[in-house]
C-alpha cells in the first residue's frame, strides 16, 4: 500500500483505540451499529460499501471516502464500477464534490498499485 493509505489506516486505528478507551455505552453501540450495518444481508457488502462511498462523497467527508474506498477495494469493486459510483456521487452532490472526487481517485490509485486496477 502507498503512503496515503498507510497513514490513514494507522491514524484511524490509533484514534479509534483512543476513543474506545473513554467511550460511553452509547458511543460503543453506535460504532457497533456502523460495523454491523455493513455486514452481508439482503444487500451484499460490496453494494453497501458503494452506497457508503456515494453518501460519503455527497457529504464531503474525506475520511469517510478513504474508509469506504478501502472497503470497496477489499470487496472487489472494479475501476469500472468505481467510475459509475463517482458518476452518481457527482450527479447527486454537484460540482462541489469534484475536489473530493480528485482525492478519491488519488487514494484509489494507491490502493490499486499492487493489483494493477488503476483508473
Amino acid at each position: 500500500m502507498g503512503k496515503l493509505v498507510n497513514e490513514f489506516n494507522d491514524y484511524r486505528t490509533r484514534m479509534n483505540d483512543r476513543v474506545m478507551e473513554t467511550a460511553n455505552t452509547n458511543i460503543k453501540r453506535f460504532f457497533a451499529l456502523d460495523t454491523t450495518s455493513y455486514a452481508e444481508g439482503a444487500l451484499s457488502v460490496k453494494t453497501k460499501e458503494m452506497l457508503g462511498l456515494v453518501a460519503s462523497m455527497v457529504l464531503r467527508c474525506d475520511d469517510c471516502i478513504k474508509y469506504h474506498l478501502g472497503k470497496c477495494h477489499e470487496a472487489g469493486v472494479t475501476s469500472e464500477e468505481l467510475n459509475e459510483v463517482f458518476m452518481i456521487a457527482n450527479l447527486v452532490g454537484g460540482s462541489i464534490v469534484i475536489p473530493h472526487y480528485r482525492r478519491a481517485v488519488e487514494y484509489w490509485d494507491e490502493l490499486s498499485v499492487s493489483d494493477k486496477t488503476i483508473l
